[in-house]
């Protein structure tokens, strides 16, 4: 018979409550009432204690308080990863981020859902389905990114955006729904470097 954290990781309905996976949670809550609480000057017990707290993560991993998580151990991130105040990642069916990939604040990652039939939601059942973010991509402020979706390459998402759909590499997108504006090609370095960086 499978645990309801297996059902959990494979996409089948599981109950959170009165099993492994409240124990999980609750030792995710401790790491993160004392990441919250450590002085931001304190960069290395900061990190320590992401390190503690996802499954994968590096020196090169910076988060600024408050963050906050369900289960931590479900959470991959790849190396110069940077999420701003108030990240949010529900990791019940798995976040993986590749690398250079940077959070503006208020960014939510929901993989968790839970069915539209109401008397079974109110016993409790979920259902999971993983995130996955590819290399070099900026998330705009007060973005949300739901179950299931898997974002490409050298992405840019715009502020504001609820991405509910997967996003192929090198594209801008933004919006409610998330929708792909246009291809980010070498015209945007170049204007960038025109306009910005004009002794360089």
């Amino acid at each position: 018979m499978m645990t309801e954290y297996e059902k959990m990781m494979v996409g089948l309905a599981h109950l959170p409550i009165k099993s492994e996976l409240t124990v999980m949670r609750q030792r995710a809550r401790e790491i993160l009432f004392e990441f919250n609480c450590t002085s931001p000057n304190d960069e290395e017990t900061q990190n320590n204690l992401i390190r503690k707290l996802f499954a994968q993560a590096d020196e090169t991993t910076s988060i600024n308080e408050p963050f906050h998580c369900d289960y931590g151990v479900n959470i991959k991130v790849g190396k110069n990863f940077f999420a701003n105040y108030h990240c949010v990642m529900l990791d019940n069916g798995g976040i993986t981020i590749g690398d250079d990939v940077i959070f503006a604040p208020n960014v939510s990652l929901y993989t968790v859902g839970h069915t539209l039939d109401a008397e079974l939601r109110n016993i409790g059942w979920e259902q999971a389905k993983p995130i996955t973010i590819g290399n070099s991509v900026w998330v705009g402020g007060n973005v949300v990114i739901l179950p299931g979706v898997t974002i490409g390459d050298n992405v840019v998402i715009g502020a504001g955006s609820v991405v509910s759909k997967d996003l192929p590499n090198n594209v801008l997108a933004f919006g409610n729904p998330c929708r792909i504006v246009r291809e980010i090609t070498k015209q945007d370095r170049e204007y960038y470097i025109r306009t910005y960086q004009p002794d360089a």
